[in-house]
């Protein structure tokens, strides 16, 4: 049987550290293929990816990938546990999956002894939990103080718990538990990112840093792999790159005008009177900054805030994360390599799994599943409202006129 190795990511931008994790996941694992599901045009964190995600395709089928998939949007810039669920269904899909993602620790053992926790769920780690809730700080910071009082080693666990990487592996490895999954978990240490928008050491910078310097004008060429830069470059060249949700301010201020209290209480993410903020905001602010600002608080982050944005412009309500829960979501397909046409076309020939789509057209005529089909409906919207960031060629339908890329 073919061995398949899975990476999940958001490629915003593909940088040489993404390129050392996929070649280091290679050469431990020596797969047949090498698979990636990666988030669209708009990433976790309520993020926009700064090149579209055909771009961003082309680059990883270069780097080295044989498939691209693209994670649907409603689990893209859902939390990290949605996120990681979608995911994990999607390489269900396939036989033989080992998912290999980066983590601060590089611990597998320790990163599952969190999951379990999580998963199980043991009445005195709820009882902690709603105890930290109940001082008004955010859910993710209420549950890595429960965590670690409930573990009971603060050395051990505390640095393993406050890093992002970390917490999104610890994600995969709940949802592997709680779907029954048959993908095998693996991970890979990151190696250490000492660098600021200033100094940048050993040519390695997070996707974050990276996106800094661009808006700053500094060149990124030594941070990126050659395919990833030249293309970025001619995105640049092209005004065709989305630094900033910000972008996006005025659709995001007139939606939440336009939208009924009622109607933003049934966002996604949106809870406990949140409805109000963010409609007492949208009334009176401007600009994006000063929306974040007038509804953030403590139990509200930042990233919690911009999704709801996101959300908002792609009408993803509480309804389609539910239904998104219970799906088998699609395959989309958006690339292949030479190697991977076989493997495409074995998923394509399996009917009694997830959908595989390499034809946005022939899906959504022929498809009669109304959850899949308004799932890839936001995809399809997700793409329209990406390009109204660009200063030229800000075209709309694209699902439907991009061909699959094969490289």
């Amino acid at each position: 049987m073919s061995k398949i190795l899975a990476i999940v990511s958001e490629y915003n931008p593909f940088h040489n550290g993404h390129l050392y994790h996929l070649q280091k996941s290679k050469k431990l694992l020596n797969p047949d293929y090498s698979i990636c599901i990666m988030s669209g045009n708009f990433c976790e964190r309520g993020e926009a990816s700064i090149i579209d995600k055909w771009s961003k395709t082309e680059i990883a089928l270069k780097c080295g990938f044989d498939l691209v998939i693209e994670l649907p949007v409603v689990y893209s810039i859902s939390s990290a546990e949605n996120f990681a669920e979608g995911s994990l269904k999607l390489l269900d899909a396939f036989d033989n999956v080992t998912l290999s993602f980066g983590s601060e620790c590089g611990s597998l053992n320790t990163l599952d002894s969190i999951a379990n926790v999580l998963y199980d769920e043991p009445n005195e780690f709820k009882t902690i939990l709603a105890h930290e809730l109940s001082k008004g700080i955010s859910y993710p910071k209420a549950r890595e103080n429960a965590l670690l009082i409930y573990l009971n080693d603060v050395r051990k666990y505390s640095n393993v718990l406050s890093n992002p990487n970390n917490i999104l592996g610890i994600e995969y490895l709940k949802a592997i538990k709680r779907l029954k999954s048959k993908v095998i978990p693996f991970t890979i240490k990151r190696i250490d990112e000492g660098y600021n928008s200033l100094k940048i050491k050993d040519r390695l910078a997070s996707g974050t840093a990276i996106r800094e310097l661009i808006r700053n004008n500094k060149d990124v060429k030594k941070l990126m792999p050659s395919p990833s830069y030249n293309i970025l470059l001619k995105n640049i060249n092209n005004e065709q790159i989305i630094n900033h949700i910000s972008v996006f301010e005025k659709e995001i201020i007139y939606t939440l005008r336009k939208m009924s209290i009622q109607e933003i209480a049934n966002l996604q993410d949106v809870t406990e009177g949140l409805e109000n903020a963010i409609k007492q905001a949208a009334d009176s602010c401007n600009n994006l900054e000063d929306l974040i600002d007038s509804i953030k608080t403590k139990r509200y982050t930042r990233s919690r805030i911009q999704r709801i944005l996101l959300y908002s412009i792609l009408n993803i309500t509480k309804k389609d994360i539910q239904n998104s829960y219970k799906a088998k979501p699609y395959i989309r397909v958006l690339g292949v390599s030479r190697n991977g046409k076989l493997l495409l076309s074995r998923i394509s020939d399996n009917k009694s799994k997830n959908p595989v789509i390499t034809s946005v057209k022939k899906f959504m005529d022929n498809n009669s599943n109304k959850i899949l089909k308004n799932m890839l409906e936001k995809d399809i919207l997700a793409s329209n409202i990406y390009t109204l960031g660009y200063k030229y060629e800000s075209r709309a339908n694209l699902d439907y006129t991009k061909k699959l890329i094969v490289c």
